[in-house]
């Protein structure tokens, strides 16, 4: 697979209208190598994506329900408008690994280093060399965790708004223990927060640094020694609902000043706007099956502008 552009073919057998999607997707990825930015974000396209097996409480009842169609036409949508503000880069879809759409749960950047996930699930494990060799390709160094713990990459590791330090979730996908190793090889301060609700089996799904510090989260996903710390260590923290939670609308993508994410009640749409905040709502329904919305679609990591 590698780091070559997943085959034309492939993507139109699933296409709602073939030729136009590919086309159009063809010209935003040519635009992608043009651009030059401080945000880099990775993608894989949802050829293969379905619901195959139950590995979280989103993922019941749902095999074989994903509109495919449906599915292909969100994550296009999503994609073209992150091409407009972030160097969007695509990994080659493979037909074993449904969930590799999830590019969140990749692994790290921190630096000049990838640090490849240890996903806990054996459906996801096969995704681990697929990403490894794409990072290698891009010239990272490779760290490589011990095969006895852990990680599931961005999903429960998210770098502050000036990438200072990490805010780590553990308790359903990430082993504690990862923290401390993350911590000593990288260099830097760790945030460990214990993860308690299981429809919040990752820390991205209930909690998004903005901004200057600033922390939008759920605190029912947390025990309260981790609350207390999100407190501590945030200049600024904004609450959200459980209905939003339940939208998984902390799963959201932060580019610039510009948020995208699946759902947001008006009430938090206009605290966000009220702050500085473009919002953009792109629903996810077809990903949500599998447990995903907005940011577990991306990867992203940041490198300053030459």
């Amino acid at each position: 697979m590698g780091i070559l552009p997943f085959a034309p073919a492939l993507l139109k057998k699933f296409l709602l209208k073939p030729g136009s999607f590919w086309a159009s997707l063809e010209v935003w990825v040519e635009k992608d190598r043009s651009l030059t930015m401080t945000d880099h974000i990775l993608m894989c396209p949802p050829v293969y994506f379905e619901v195959k097996y139950s590995i979280n409480p989103w993922m019941e009842n749902q095999i074989g329900k994903v509109d495919r169609a449906l599915a292909l036409n969100q994550w296009y949508s999503f994609h073209q408008l992150l091409c407009q503000h972030a160097n969007v880069e695509l990994i080659s879809p493979s037909k074993e690994t449904p969930d590799m759409v999830f590019t969140a749960n990749c692994g790290l950047v921190w630096g000049s280093n990838f640090i490849p996930s240890r996903f806990r699930h054996p459906q996801r494990q096969p995704e681990e060399p697929l990403f490894t060799e794409w990072f290698r390709q891009k010239g990272f160094d490779i760290l490589h965790l011990p095969e006895s713990i852990t990680f599931e990459g961005g999903g429960d590791a998210l770098p502050s708004c000036d990438s200072s330090f990490l805010w780590a979730g553990e308790g359903f996908r990430t082993h504690a223990k990862t923290h401390r190793i993350l911590a000593r090889e990288l260099n830097c301060r760790v945030i460990s927060l214990h993860l308690m609700n299981p429809h919040f089996y990752h820390l991205d799904t209930c909690l998004c640094p903005l901004n200057d510090g600033v922390v939008l989260y759920y605190p029912p996903a947390f025990d309260p020694p981790s609350i207390d710390l999100i407190e501590q260590n945030a200049r600024e923290t904004i609450i959200v609902s459980d209905e939003d939670a339940l939208s998984l609308t902390c799963n959201a993508v932060l580019v610039e000043s510009s948020l995208y994410m699946n759902s947001a009640s008006k009430m938090l749409r206009d605290k966000l706007e009220a702050i500085g905040y473009t919002v953009s709502i792109l629903p996810m329904s077809e990903f949500m099956k599998a447990g995903g919305a907005n940011k577990c679609l991306t990867f992203s990591w940041k490198t300053s502008r030459p």
